[in-house]
Order: structure tokens, then C-alpha cells, then sequence
């Protein structure tokens, strides 16, 4: 099988143990046409013989092709000749054939099934049934294709030819090459903070409509930096066929916030940053540690993973996270091989380990990594491994691996995934550092909080949780993931596995929804407090200092009544708003901008979830109407899927069709507004009327039930340039339990960052 497909013996499949007879030519055999590299997200026709084998097929028999779960190329339909995905069947011999398809008719993760049964008759050696996928015969546009890129995607074929039940794989697989579509966008990378000297390097890409790093572009542009770059060029020429550069090397030698534009003539192209240049102290390191590719239930080669982690979404520090449940041990030894070959210190930072994927009910998903390779993975089930030769190394409930790991060098995270983690019911403070709280699934604070009342002193991350073979830029498509993946940025001196395993023990850590920013945030005391290296709770005899000054993820020991919590931050983007909060109190609102800077620019934001659950997603279906006055201009916010309705309809009307896993999603409308205007907005949740003149830089809010499921309407200025604050907010402290102070940081573009809390108590 090529390099570009997963390979069989790797992926954790289970198919059945008695097969007909021992040599598989018994069982037919299959080709595909026509083969090679098609665009993702074309319209594409392909035929699918099937050539009956020694055995036959009886009457009731059938053969089924199968497909991985990931892929967001729509259902397969057989009831409207006209429509996208349009699928039909026919055997030599005009035997009757019943189609049938479902999004789950199979086995993970092999979910998507088309089954093809016959009826009133049998098949021969020889006979054939001819599948066309796409049909365009009577009218339909073809299948659609995924939105994400795929060297090997499978058309996988199981044959029943016995008329039992059991479908067994053909020996041969035919499949196809998803490749990125034309130039849609490009993108300029660099790291948020490293000190004077020491180097960093640019990362240069063009990516398609949906996210797919692109061989198609090329250019000639000039670098245009706000501080002088040693060993930056003049101008650079990217290369067709290339998927992305990296400039490395490079060096600044004096203090600074550096941004680099990309210039193509006079238009700028893209533009990375920003970088703080210091003379001393951490510097911050970018990584997405929680990602799976097809030998589980994602797709892509995991070698082609941490390839793209490195090369493509130019990460600090990855690691790879199959659902243990799927991991053979032929994958695990070799993701094994694979993490020590990637991973060079000072470069790029790989981890070993794995997703303990138990169900909610005995703690739900972890995230286990490793600091070195040949560890013991310590399962949740084998419920899709057939070798049970290491069963009796399982640890059913999370609180039995926390057992199992007891000793281990390793650190664990709590997520939110396909299952939530449950902390009340287990969690380990030696070894659970922080808790997952955004990810492609969407954005889950409460992880987070749950924990503040139980005394859980818990960091932050976010991370992909991808599927799709794009960690550290993992966009949604067009499938039920509706939020780009986040990442998590590592502020420490040392970029190796044991400073960033030092920085997730301390916690000195913060998370995004995808974007690189820099964010400080330390607290100041009126007099000495004692700092702990380690959560006491856990570690009695935990190394303390006294300070008057911490940062962000410490545990601090202090006599005061207040802190002074001195904040930075410095985006990409404007600065909407910056939320400091004690716990799940909102302590201070902070804007870059007054109110007399507000204008005519409208935000309509929708959010939330239905509950915690795998269901989780919400469909938002509305309109706005803006009644006495006119859209000048409209701009979209967090709409990932092309395909989704959100679009100006007329001169005052906005409708939509969209949705949400907890994260959020809206528009922006610039109005020429008379003195009596008025939003009018309906939707499936609710609706909401209020005078324009009302609407100012507070919310107006219209909940809807579910999951921390509202609508918010506010005014925002026509343009906001700032992209820094620096403040100090004063925060009281409550006299008993744990004072958790953060930030939310959410920019006017629609991403958001929160700090690890600084665990403040007396």
C-alpha cells in the first residue's frame, strides 16, 4: 500500500473472526474509476465494479463500501436524481439491487456505510455490480468532496456473499487523492515572545477556501518588519508546488513588539506577529498537543500529522492522541518510533502518549503524556482490539488510571470531546495539570470552574482536537466540528520535554481558539506572600519562596485583602474586550476604546450549546432586521462553513443559518441610522426588540435556555485600532477558599484567550 495510506495493520478495526473460506479471491474483487488527484470540495463522478468471486453472492447477499467517519462530503442519497451525492447501482446480470446508506450503518471508524443487497436472484463468478457515486445520468452535480485534503482517501469494500451478516474486507482498497483547491488566502507566522538573540523563524503559507495549505500559489514579496531582522531577507520568492516556507535563524537584537508585513506591490498580503523582543525572562513557545489522524478516527498517515504540525501550522510542540480503545499495539510501538524521530529540543518538541477515551460515566476523556517513549499505555477498554494479550493492563474508570499512573512520569489533561470528563468524580492534582477548555468540539470554560469550588487548582489549554490531519490550524469544514481547533502557548526559558513538562506542572501556560497572541498576566502584593512550586494540596512538602510578585498559573500563599493584577496583552487583531475575573466573577470589563468612540458598527453574536454532552451542538436559525435604517457594509465573525447561510438580504436585513458547540459566532453591520431606527431580530431561540439609541457598549442579551445559550447585541466603534493594553485592575479577595484570578481576552476577529488562573489564598 503507498506511503499515503494508512497503513491497515496500524488502524484498530475489528472485523469478523469466521470468514467463508481462507483464500480472499473466494470473496470478488474490486476497481475504481477513474483514480488520481481530484480537488477538495469538487463535484466528481466515480464507478466502482465489483467482480463476484469463486463463491458467488446468494440471494440477500450484499457488499457494502464503507468510509472513514471524519469526512464532511455529505450523505449519500438515492431518493433525488438531482441532488449533490446522488448514488445508484446495477448488476450485469439486472438482478434486483436495494440501496441503503447511513452516517453510522457500520463500525467505527468505518461509520459511513452505502450497502448494496440482492434480491431475487444470485451472482456468479464473474457477474458484477457497478456502484456510481455521483450520478449525474438524470441530473445531479456529482459527489461532493471533502473540504479537508486526503492522499489516501478509501473507498473500502465488504463482501457478504454468504447472506450472514458478516461483511469481510477485500484484500485490495481503491482510493483516491483529495489535493487543496486554488489560492484563497495567505498566511504569515510568528512566534508571540522570545528574548534578544535568541531565534525564532517565519512561516509562510497560502491556504484554499478551506484551510488547505496550497500548492498552487507562488509570488515574489517584499518583507517589510517593524524592527531590524537579522538574517531576514529583502524580499523572498515563494516557489509553485510549495505548501509553505520557513525562514530560519533569525534575530532581533533590541527591545521591541516586531510585525511583519508581507507585501505583494503596494497591497499587503499577510502580516505575522506580533513578537515582544526582551532583554530577559520566558520566552513562549506555541504548541497543539491533541490531535488524531487515520489509524484511529481521523485520516492522514501519522507521520504526515506531526509533518504538517511542524512544516504546515509551524508548531513549537505537538503530540498525537488516538482514542485508546483503537490503539493496536503495532500503532502504539510505532507512534512510539515516530515521536522520538520527530522531536529535536530547542526545534520541536514531541510527546509521546494517548487519549484514555473512557465513557463519562467512569470519568470520561483524558489526555496522557509521556515525557520519554516505551511507556506502558494503560487502556480504557479493548473494545476494538482483538489481541487481549494485555487486557490485564486496562484501567476501566479514570480514577484507576490515575492509580495505574501513580509514579509515572507523565501529565495528564481533562477534555471535552465525543465524551466530557468528569471531574467531580476523579481527578488527581499530581498528575492532572490542566483542563482542555477549548478545542474543534467548541469552548468549555466550565471544565474549568467546575473545579474552583472542589479546590482544584487547574491550568488552561486548548488544543485542536483534531481530525482532519491539520494540527495547530485545524479549521472545521463543513461537518459537525463547528470551532477552530485551539492552541496553547508555553511560557518558559527551555524548549525541551522537561521545560514544557516544568511549565504544565506550574502551570505557566495560556490557551486560545486558534490565534497567537501575547498575554501577561501577574499579580502584585502589598507585602511578602509565599509561592508554592507545587500545589500543597497534593505536595505537602512543596518547595516555597517568598515574593511579592507572581505570574499567571502560581499558587500564592498571602496575607492582603487585595492584589494589584498588572495585564498585557498584544494581538493580531483589535481588541474587543478583556474580562478579569476572580473565580467565575467578572471583576473588571476592560475596553481599549471610551464611549464616545462609539459609532455605526453593530455586533450580533450568537453562542452556547444545548447541554455537556455529544449533542451539544445548537443550530442558530434567525434574521435581523434593522428597521429605520441602512447597511453600509457587513463583516462575518467565526463563520467557518462556506456552505452555512449568513448573508445581508436587501438593504436592512441579515439572516442566517448557523452553529454552535460553546463557542460563538455573528456578524458586524456598519448602519446609516435615523434617530428612530430599531433591531428587530426572530430566530429558533427567541426573539428580541430594542430601540438602536439603546444599543451602547453594554450587552443587550437575550438568553436562550441550553448550555450558556444567548444572543448579544452591542455597539462597537466604526474602527478600533488598538491591538495593546497594558493595565492594572485592583481585585478583592475572598477571605476563605481559593481566589482564582484570570483573563478572557476576546479580539474583534473572534478568537478568544483566557490565562491560567492565579490560585490567590490567606
Amino acid at each position: 500500500m503507498s506511503d499515503d495510506v494508512v497503513a491497515r495493520e496500524l488502524v484498530g478495526d475489528v472485523w469478523p473472526t469466521a470468514h467463508p473460506g481462507e483464500d480472499p479471491v473466494l470473496y470478488g474483487h474490486v476497481t475504481l474509476e477513474p483514480r488520481g488527484a481530484f480537488e477538495a470540495r469538487s463535484l466528481q463522478t466515480f464507478e466502482l465494479v465489483y467482480t463476484v468471486g469463486r463463491y458467488g453472492i446468494d440471494d440477500t447477499g450484499s457488499i457494502r463500501v464503507v468510509f472513514r467517519f471524519m469526512g464532511d462530503w455529505g450523505d449519500l442519497q438515492t431518493d433525488d436524481p438531482t441532488g449533490y451525492n446522488y448514488v445508484t447501482a446495477r448488476t450485469s446480470t439486472n438482478s434486483r439491487l436495494a440501496l441503503s446508506y447511513g452516517g453510522t450503518a457500520h463500525q467505527r471508524p468505518w461509520f459511513r456505510a452505502l450497502t448494496a443487497k440482492l434480491h431475487g436472484g444470485y451472482l456468479r463468478e464473474g457477474d458484477t455490480i457497478t456502484i456510481v457515486f455521483g450520478d449525474t445520468s438524470k441530473g445531479s452535480p456529482g459527489m461532493k468532496l471533502q473540504t479537508f485534503v486526503e492522499s489516501g482517501f478509501e473507498f473500502k469494500v465488504l463482501a457478504d456473499v454468504c447472506a450472514v451478516g458478516h461483511y469481510v474486507p477485500l484484500p485490495e482498497t481503491p482510493h483516491i487523492s483529495i489535493v487543496p483547491g486554488p489560492p484563497h488566502m495567505w498566511r504569515a507566522v510568528l512566534p508571540t515572545l522570545r528574548r534578544t538573540g535568541e531565534t525564532f523563524r517565519l512561516g509562510l503559507k497560502c491556504e484554499d477556501l478551506w484551510g488547505n495549505p496550497t500548492h498552487l500559489a507562488s509570488g515574489r514579496f517584499r518583507l517589510e518588519p517593524t524592527l531590524p531582522v537579522r538574517g531576514l531577507p529583502e524580499r523572498i520568492d515563494y516557489p509553485l508546488g510549495e505548501k509553505s516556507i520557513c525562514l530560519d535563524g533569525l534575530t532581533v537584537e533590541t527591545e521591541g513588539t516586531l510585525r511583519i508585513r508581507v507585501m505583494d506591490g503596494d497591497a499587503c498580503v499577510a502580516e505575522a506577529g506580533p513578537l515582544l523582543i526582551r532583554e530577559r525572562g520566558h520566552s513562549g513557545y506555541w504548541g497543539d498537543l491533541h490531535g488524531q489522524s487515520g489509524e484511529s478516527i481521523g485520516v492522514t498517515t501519522s507521520r504526515q500529522y506531526f509533518d504538517f504540525a511542524r512544516n504546515k501550522s509551524f508548531l513549537d510542540v505537538t503530540g498525537h492522541q488516538a482514542n485508546d480503545f483503537q490503539v493496536n499495539n503495532a500503532f502504539w510501538g510505532y507512534l512510539n518510533e515516530l515521536t522520538a524521530e520527530f522531536h529535536e529540543d530547542g526545534r520541536f518538541v514531541v510527546f509521546p502518549g494517548y487519549e484514555w477515551s473512557g465513557n463519562t460515566a467512569v470519568g470520561g476523556d483524558r489526555n496522557v503524556f509521556f515525557r520519554t517513549e516505551g511507556r506502558q499505555i494503560h487502556r480504557s477498554s479493548h473494545a476494538l482490539l482483538t489481541d487481549r494479550t494485555d487486557i490485564h493492563t486496562d484501567a476501566p474508570t479514570a480514577a484507576r488510571l490515575f492509580q495505574m499512573l501513580d509514579g509515572e512520569d507523565c501529565v495528564v489533561y481533562a477534555h471535552v470531546g465525543g465524551r466530557y470528563a468528569d471531574i467531580t468524580q476523579a481527578h488527581d492534582p499530581r498528575l492532572e495539570t490542566a483542563m482542555e477548555i477549548h478545542s474543534a468540539w467548541g469552548t468549555f470554560e466550565w471544565l474549568l470552574t467546575d473545579g474552583f469550588p472542589l479546590g482544584h487548582r487547574s491550568g488552561v489549554v486548548c488544543n485542536s482536537d483534531g481530525h482532519k490531519g491539520r494540527p495547530g490550524a485545524s479549521y472545521p469544514g463543513a461537518a459537525k466540528f463547528g470551532a477552530y481547533g485551539g492552541l496553547t502557548c508555553f511560557l518558559t526559558d527551555d524548549l525541551s520535554r522537561d521545560g514544557i513538562f516544568e511549565c504544565l506542572r506550574r502551570r505557566h501556560h495560556y490557551g486560545t481558539t486558534g490565534c497567537r497572541l501575547h498575554m501577561e498576566v501577574n499579580a502584585r502584593f502589598d507585602r511578602e506572600a509565599t509561592l508554592y512550586e507545587r500545589d500543597p494540596n497534593a505536595f505537602p512538602d512543596a518547595a516555597t519562596h517568598r515574593v511579592t510578585e507572581v505570574m499567571m498559573g502560581d499558587i500564592v500563599r498571602a496575607e492582603v485583602d487585595a492584589v494589584d493584577l498588572d495585564l498585557h496583552v498584544v494581538a493580531h487583531a483589535p481588541i474587543e474586550r478583556i474580562e478579569v475575573r476572580n473565580g467565575t466573577e467578572v471583576v473588571s470589563l476592560l475596553r481599549p476604546f471610551e464611549a464616545a468612540d462609539l459609532g455605526s458598527r453593530i455586533r450580533v453574536v450568537w453562542s452556547g450549546a444545548e447541554y455537556r454532552g455529544r449533542g451539544r451542538q445548537t443550530t442558530w436559525i434567525g434574521r435581523a432586521r434593522f428597521g429605520g435604517a441602512t447597511i453600509r457594509r457587513m463583516a462575518k465573525i467565526n463563520a467557518w462553513n462556506h456552505e452555512r447561510l449568513l448573508e445581508q438580504r436587501g438593504g436592512n436585513t441579515v439572516e442566517w443559518n448557523a452553529i454552535t458547540t460553546g463557542n460563538f459566532g455573528g456578524f458586524d453591520v456598519w448602519l446609516d441610522e435615523g434617530a428612530s431606527g430599531s433591531l428587530d431580530l426572530t430566530s429558533n431561540h427567541g426573539a428580541l426588540n430594542v430601540p438602536l439609541a439603546e444599543v451602547g457598549a453594554r450587552d443587550v442579551v437575550l438568553e436562550a435556555g441550553g448550555l450558556e445559550r444567548r444572543i448579544r447585541v452591542f455597539r462597537l466603534p466604526d474602527e478600533n485600532p488598538h491591538r495593546e493594553i497594558r493595565r492594572t485592575v485592583r481585585v478583592p479577595l475572598r477571605a476563605s477558599g481559593d481566589n482564582p484570578l484570570w483573563i478572557c481576552v476576546t479580539t474583534e476577529d473572534g478568537f478568544q484567550a483566557w490565562s491560567s488562573p492565579i490560585f490567590v489564598f490567606r
